[in-house]
């Protein structure tokens, strides 16, 4: 029997828009060979959106929803913002959204967990939905986030609905306080995560190869000055601390939420709380998704499009 990667699955998933394990099938049957397993998936009825499954979908929304101490965001594409704007695709955004908890992060889980109120899964209501609209559509990515004690907040910036928009953001904060404060002072974090786009908590959480390549463009501008190799690098490691970590690490950056003075860290309006709401508060994690982002677009000439339906 010929071995079939997750790879192969997953290209052939997105060339048709049929289930992982339709595709799974599908390429089983057909030895591996791709063009033959689309055609299979077609004979069987199985490639609903073959059609629209080439087209970039780097629009749609970013849905979020919070219950207590436990939050949970997906992201789901579509062509056009003119789908992005229809109250059925908002509606499915919605729903997908409110199951993603119970899939903890996972997108396999969520894609193949009963869609609410339907008997298809969520992967082929999706499906479902494509050929209805006639738009390509999927459910890029998703994650959650929970907190022992205290709260999960969350924003949505550009708001198309009830926690929908283009921006999405959750944020944990562990605190014994009163939930209902501590709540508040964490969408005041989650508007600005939203805003300011930190890539972690903190400096120890950074993914060390995004330091590595800041270090070696500081190395590079601070060699060119010719100091000594010694010196070289007390400027490089100033400059990632007092530069580089402040742009990306959270607790770093200058707070940019209601009440801030401009000079504040977002450490300091943390410390600030403590002090009022009798308990220590801190960020236990969060998530940002900005919607389309890492899709790469294409840019179509509109006239060339045009000329192509005139059949010149």
């Amino acid at each position: 029997m010929t071995a079939i990667s997750a790879g192969q699955v997953k290209q052939l998933r997105d060339k048709t828009g049929a289930g992982m394990m339709d595709c799974k099938t599908a390429l089983t049957e057909t030895k591996g060979d791709m063009e033959q397993a689309v055609d299979w998936l077609r004979k069987k009825g199985l490639s609903k959106a073959a059609t629209k499954a080439g087209r970039v979908a780097a629009e749609g929304l970013i849905g979020v929803t919070v219950s207590d101490k436990t939050g949970a965001i997906v992201e789901v594409n579509s062509e056009t913002d003119f789908v992005a704007r229809n109250e059925k695709f908002q509606d499915m955004v919605r729903r997908v959204a409110a199951g993603a908890a119970k899939a903890n992060g996972d997108l396999g889980k969520l894609l193949g967990t009963p869609f609410p109120g339907s008997a298809l899964s969520v992967e082929d209501y999706v499906k479902d939905m494509v050929a209805t609209i006639g738009e390509n559509m999927s459910v890029r990515r998703t994650a959650s986030l929970s907190v022992a004690q205290g709260a999960v907040a969350d924003y949505v910036h550009n708001k198309a609905a009830d926690g929908l928009g283009k921006i999405g953001v959750l944020v944990g904060l562990e605190s014994k306080a009163e939930p209902k404060a501590v709540a508040a002072l964490g969408r005041q974090l989650a508007m600005h995560i939203a805003a300011a786009s930190p890539a972690a908590v903190t400096a120890e959480e950074l993914d060390p190869a995004l330091i590595a390549r800041e270090r070696a463009i500081y190395t590079e501008q601070a060699t060119a000055s010719g100091k000594s190799a010694d010196i070289v690098g007390k400027m490089v490691e100033g400059r990632l601390r007092k530069e580089f970590y402040q742009q990306v690490v959270l607790l770093q950056q200058t707070f940019l939420g209601a009440g801030g003075d401009g000079k504040q860290t977002v450490a300091q309006v943390l410390e600030e709380a403590t002090k009022r709401l009798g308990a220590p508060v801190k960020v236990h994690s969060f998530v940002r998704y900005a919607l389309g982002e890492g899709i790469d677009k294409k840019d179509d000439d509109f006239a060339a499009e045009v000329a192509r339906a005139a059949g010149r």
